[in-house]
């Protein structure tokens, strides 16, 4: 039931969502006191240099939440999209206004976003569209000692927290607050690399979007469900132990362990354990490859655990600064359980996991990931989903202080039953796609403001899980 107060009567009504953009203006305005011409000279990019070279493909720890305190507007040059998705990989170029970078010392960077939008589908849904305004409020903060913010190369234990708080003009039954909390660290014993991390994601509410931290909240369907909409309780815990250990200059071992729960409150919740190994070649101080494998088991509220195993290829290429890549691809075979007389036969599908960074030119960023996985349906008992998707952004830097940016991404979902004779929403193909323009300006090193427009849509066969979203937002990102 909406709030029966001063903010629920027809005049405060309409005016809410514009008090809610004014706030997001107002450290703009603070912040424009300062003059133009100091700022200027403190604004340019820092030069660009060669990365090191290859020590490993699979670092010890999986690809991390994205820094939280780091990514997002203000659009520092060298924090964009990460470049390196693939399990294992974990990648950061460049360091962040205002960070610290003495490594084997305490370090600490904050981040306060603030959001206005206009949203024309707040629930997702295809048969009761609902518009408001909503104002997001989006603290970051990262706490590490070591080499824990700027090169994650050396021994750092770090600590991320980023709540996000949703609050609507005009239905403040679905106000929500989420937290993302990541615990991580590493150790090096001369050949060997050792690597823990812990994620925790509370996420209340219709803003299930997990796989970036960024402001305008974009993310490829397949990290959530892409029939995942309306007002949804779900908790996710991963855990993940790496290894390396170098044989020889050319060759290393790579090994990683991961536990994942996804937690629902009224879907279908599901658990996944898997791991793998490698063997690494170094071909060359740039280009270097890996062959391995990995096994899994995967347990879902409805329908039959499965068991599964995959045959690997990697590789990881960086030529200079300009142009970085990452991929793994194989083949994966999975077993349903069969205790029940009704599970199917084996599926066999191919995986992959890609991440490139291209930087042409001086300002601009070019980023490219994608991933194909078998993932557990939340909405469709008895039924698993083929993930096939890739997520292209453009950046470009103008002036030194502007940022134009365009995303688009697009997501294949397959589903497929996991027993006998079982069809409709449990055999169908859906199609998922997003693009968001988007410009920001560096008012100051810590104040950046800016605007976007996201529009999203899931082409589904069957009408409940087909929707579309348009969204119009201001932001303002005070980094410190």
């Amino acid at each position: 039931m909406n709030r029966s107060n001063f903010w629920s009567l027809p005049p405060a009504r309409g005016c809410r969502h514009v008090l809610g953009c004014a706030f997001i203006l107002l450290g703009a305005v603070a912040a424009t006191t300062h003059t133009f011409a100091e700022q200027s000279a403190t604004a340019a990019p820092p030069p660009e240099v060669d990365p090191p070279a290859l020590t490993t493909i699979d670092e010890p720890l999986p690809k991390p939440v994205d820094d939280v305190a780091l990514n997002g507007p203000p659009p520092v040059e060298s924090y964009a999209i990460p470049p390196a998705p693939s399990e294992g990989g974990k990648q950061i170029y460049g360091a962040g206004a205002g960070i610290t970078s003495a490594p084997k010392r305490f370090q600490w960077g904050a981040r306060l976003t603030i959001r206005g939008v206009y949203d024309d589908n707040i629930l997702l849904s295809h048969f009761d569209r609902i518009h408001d305004w909503y104002v997001a409020i989006e603290p970051a903060i990262t706490i590490g000692y070591g080499d824990s913010i700027v090169g994650r190369n050396g021994n750092y234990i770090r600590l991320d927290y980023a709540p996000s708080i949703f609050l609507y003009t005009d239905h403040s039954d679905d106000d929500s607050i989420q937290h993302l909390i990541r615990l991580e660290g590493q150790y090096r014993f001369g050949r060997l690399i050792l690597g823990l991390s812990q994620d925790v994601q509370i996420l209340h509410g219709s803003h299930l979007d997990t796989s970036t931290l960024d402001a305008s909240a974009i993310s490829v369907a397949g990290s959530i469900n892409a029939g995942v909409n309306g007002r949804t309780h779900v908790d996710i815990y991963r855990t993940n132990a790496g290894a390396s250990y170098d044989l020889s200059d050319k060759t290393f071992l790579s090994s990683e362990f991961h536990y994942v729960r996804d937690d629902f409150n009224t879907l279908i919740s599901s658990d996944e354990i898997y791991g793998n190994l490698f063997f690494n070649y170094k071909y060359s101080p740039r280009l270097a490859f890996g062959i391995g494998g990995g096994a899994g088991f995967n347990t879902v509220d409805l329908g039959p655990d499965s068991t599964f195993e995959q045959g690997l290829l990697r590789v990881e290429y960086q030529l200079t600064g300009k142009i970085s890549l990452n991929a793994t691809a194989g083949v994966e075979v999975r077993q349903f359980d069969s205790n029940d007389g009704g599970s199917r036969g084996d599926e066999v599908t191919g995986v992959y996991e890609i991440g490139a960074v291209y930087q042409p030119f001086d300002g601009t960023v070019i980023t490219l990931r994608g991933s194909s996985r078998v993932l557990n349906s939340a909405v469709v008992a008895n039924a698993d989903y083929l993930a096939t998707n890739v997520l292209l952004g453009v950046r470009q830097r103008l002036l030194q202080r502007v940022y134009v940016g365009f995303t688009a991404g697009y997501e294949h979902a397959h589903y497929f039953p996991t027993i006998n004779g079982v069809n409709g929403a449990a055999s169908r193909d859906d199609n998922y796609y997003l693009i968001e323009p988007a410009v920001d300006v560096m008012v100051t090193r810590w104040c950046t403001v800016g605007a976007y427009y996201l529009y999203r849509t899931n082409d589904s066969p069957i009408a409940r899980f087909d929707y579309y979203e348009n969204q119009v937002g201001m932001r303002a990102s005070f980094t410190y």
